[in-house]
């Protein structure tokens, strides 16, 4: 085996080595020259073009459009809505100049001073006020709405310490921006989105999540309501894999987008806006994967199967071949991704530890006495367990055995979650059990003061108050005030 592909950090050692040594290994992404920007490889980005594709259909299968927006904004429009400005100024990239000249020195290139904007431009941080500023010309009446539009874009948040696909300066996402007639529809809308990203994330990602409400210190800036989901990672961290905003008529006001409803009356429109990123392949990398390398949902996979000849000569070789051909074809008929390695410029054992380290979920691996006896050995990735089964019947077996790793995966994680989601009613004994991680549901008194007080004692914060969580009487673990619910609480990415 080539010393690269056993050379893993094991997770028990340092579980954030592992995960960056994963990503580069696995032949996903890599640091880029530019500081806190990634290049997103062929393979990674095969695994995005798989998410894209999935959620693309989701969305459209709801009324959703595609449209895009521009990349640069004027800072003008990010002053309109005051709450939303404050939550992203810190982050922002600005544009201020619009050329460069030879430097007198010849010391290369330099920014033109004489070529300063009037007006400079911000990088799209996210687009809720380019999208708003442009809904004024295409909204009038009730007849234009609703309005439901989704961007597949790239955003930059300038980043301190990034960490490839949970946080880079600039990021590949989706957001949607949706506006309506009605209160209602816009809240039904959001809840709808985030129950769409629940289902994307259970069935394809095979990820469990905790469907729930934001606090008002970490909600959108500039949202009324903001719906997470929560996904725990394999070292009890928390991971914000989903977010659905109500924005009420907070952005209607401030770009003046109004409609004249049914009583011929102006009116503001109601909004809403959703989003995923590239942050869901640090939340699949981190939910599956082990010591060997990817494991990934058959689902979301790339290479679903990969065929492994063993040969001796060119002449074992043909036979192997003759004999996959049909298997191949029937795969890919059944709607399987397969790939036949025959490459002779790699060892059998090389390649099985390439395509273990990159998540493939079935290997098959056929030789000359394979096809004498009518067997091939097959292993499925999430176990490491080899089988010899017959060769007749394989293309059936190899698809049930896809949708059981499907399953077996989500069932993993979900026991996971579930051992490591703890009922705590004391402060004391919440500091002391979060840093062995978990999700931990205790009672909060409702105020940012209290949730502050937390998150500086120990770092955790309140992830989201569960949607399906039952209303249940308490006193909160700091301060002893009553509280009706509890909340979860972890420590984050």
């Amino acid at each position: 085996m080539a010393k690269e592909l056993k050379d893993l950090t094991k997770r028990s050692e340092d579980y954030s080595k592992w995960y960056n040594e994963l990503v580069v290994k696995a032949d996903l992404a890599e640091q880029s020259a530019v500081r806190g920007c990634m290049v997103i490889k062929p393979y990674g980005y095969a695994i995005w073009e798989k998410m894209q594709q999935t959620l693309d259909r989701m969305f459209k299968e709801t009324g959703v459009q595609n449209a895009y927006f521009p990349l640069l904004i004027p800072k003008s429009f990010l002053c309109r809505e005051a709450e939303h400005v404050e939550g992203f100024a810190k982050e922002c990239a600005v544009v201020t100049h619009y050329r460069l000249k030879n430097d007198p020195d010849g010391n290369g290139v330099i920014v033109d001073p004489a070529a300063r904007l009037e007006e400079e431009l911000i990088v799209r941080p996210t687009s809720e006020t380019i999208i708003w500023g442009t809904y004024k010309n295409w909204i009038h009446s009730y007849r234009d709405l609703p309005l439901l539009i989704n961007q597949w874009a790239n955003v930059m948040r300038w980043e301190m310490r990034t960490r490839m696909f949970l946080r880079t300066s600039e990021f590949l996402w989706q957001e949607g921006h949706c506006a309506h007639a009605t209160a209602e529809e816009s809240e039904k809308r959001t809840k709808q989105m985030i129950n769409v990203y629940a289902d994307f994330a259970e069935k394809c990602m095979a990820i469990p999540v905790v469907k729930g409400v934001k606090t008002a210190n970490e909600r959108f800036a500039g949202a009324v309501n903001t719906y997470t989901i929560e996904a725990m990672m394999q070292d009890g961290k928390a991971l914000q894999s989903g977010t659905s905003h109500n924005l009420g008529q907070n952005f209607a006001k401030a770009f003046d987008v109004t409609f004249m409803n049914k009583e011929n009356k102006p009116e503001y429109v109601w909004a809403n806006s959703w989003g995923v990123s590239t942050r869901l392949m640090g939340a699949l990398i981190m939910t599956h994967s082990d010591d060997n390398g990817l494991v990934l949902p058959p689902h979301l996979a790339p290479i679903q199967v990969v065929i492994v000849p063993i040969y001796k000569n060119n002449e074992q070789l043909e036979e192997i071949s003759k004999a996959v051909e049909p298997i191949v074809a029937e795969l890919k008929k059944l709607g399987v991704s397969v790939k036949y390695d025959d490459a002779d410029n790699r060892r059998p054992g090389f390649k099985f530890a390439d395509y273990e380290l990159k998540g493939v979920p079935v290997r098959l691996a056929i030789g000359a006495r394979d096809l004498e006896n009518g067997t091939v050995e097959i292993m499925r990735r999430d176990t490491l367990e080899k089988e010899t089964v017959a060769l007749e019947g394989i293309s059936q077996r190899i698809v049930n055995e896809l949708e059981d790793i499907q399953q077996s995966l989500f069932d993993r994680a979900l026991k996971l979650r579930e051992e490591r989601t703890y009922k705590v009613d004391s402060y004391d004994e919440f500091k002391e059990k979060i840093e062995q991680g978990g999700f931990f549901l205790c009672h909060w008194d409702g105020t940012p003061e209290t949730e502050e007080k937390i998150k500086e004692d120990t770092k955790a914060t309140i992830r989201c108050i569960p949607l399906d969580g039952e209303e249940e009487e308490g006193v909160c673990m700091v301060t002893g005030k009553p509280s009706k619910r509890r909340v979860v609480i972890a420590r984050a990415y």
